[in-house]
């Protein structure tokens, strides 16, 4: 059985109103390809998502999500 690291980090969530863990999903839009970080974050409890990151990647992850 192969475990993958799910990378996480405490942010304030404004669905719960409290800092929660936010998780990292394995990135199925091809961020990490290349090494780089996906910006794509949601919190372990309630689910609310968040993208965070420089507007170029902001942006091309809209584009995508508006093509879909």
């Amino acid at each position: 059985m192969t475990s993958r690291f799910i990378d996480s980090r405490a942010w304030p969530c404004p669905t719960c109103d409290d800092v929660r863990v936010f998780v990292q999903p394995p990135c199925a839009d091809g961020h990490t390809d290349a090494g780089g970080e996906c910006p794509e974050w949601a919190c372990a409890d309630c689910g609310s998502a968040f993208v965070i990151g420089d507007a170029a990647v902001v942006a091309d992850v809209l584009r995508m999500h508006l093509a879909a």
